[in-house]
């Protein structure tokens, strides 16, 4: 089966307000988003677990290969006009969120560009708590462009900047996202791939999911 959608990523626009980005929903195709759910680990706690810590059906597996795939590289290279062959991958997935994230934030400057694909039913979200907004300032919450409801396969990529502020209304609860950036090639970018790679051994020693 065919998981992701990726002729129309290739025919999303680039938005530029409040700052680059690509928003597409249901990049997961619709009849694929069901046994890719069924396929992910129960997750116990809050925090961002690296995947190599995980065990993943197949259709799980799938869905991240996709992901970390050449075609899904070039695709965002062309986007946004950048050049990311060879660019380091760390690959992440949430499935809780608690009291203190969302807070406004931007990402680390050892990652060029950040790639969040939410993997929730939309049946089972119909209020803002949880829904990430991309933000005209550092300061203000509610001075935002974009929602991005966090449901049903949907795909926000953009490239990271010292303006790209972003966060989410507090949300305590169950909240699946896989997390994937191209790394810079700099020091901090190593030592936080090394620091990845080392929780992803210590997590999957313990067992975390």
């Amino acid at each position: 089966m065919d998981i992701l959608d990726f002729d129309r990523l290739r025919a999303a626009p680039v938005s530029t307000d409040p700052f680059a980005h690509v928003l597409l929903p249901r990049f997961v195709r619709p009849e694929a988003l069901p046994e890719v759910v069924a396929a992910l680990p129960e997750m116990r706690g809050r925090g961002s677990f690296p995947i190599g810590a995980l065990r993943l059906g197949a259709a799980a597996q799938g869905l991240v290969a996709g992901l970390e795939g050449d075609i899904f590289r070039q695709i965002i290279a062309e986007k946004f006009n950048l050049e990311l062959d060879g660019a380091p991958l760390m690959t992440t997935l949430r499935g809780n969120s608690g009291e203190k994230d969302g807070q406004i934030h931007t990402d680390s400057v050892a990652k060029r560009v950040t790639i969040l694909l939410y993997l929730n039913p939309g049946t089972e979200w119909t209020r803002q708590e949880g829904c990430l907004r991309l933000l005209r300032n550092g300061q203000d919450l509610e001075n935002y462009a974009v929602e991005v409801p966090p449901t049903d396969g949907a795909l926000l990529v953009f490239p990271n900047g010292p303006a790209t502020f972003h966060g989410h209304k507090t949300f305590v609860g169950q909240r699946y996202v896989i997390q994937m950036n191209y790394m810079t090639t700099g020091a901090k970018a190593k030592a936080e791939l090394r620091r990845h790679q080392l929780s992803a051994l210590v997590k999957r020693l313990t067992r975390a999911a």
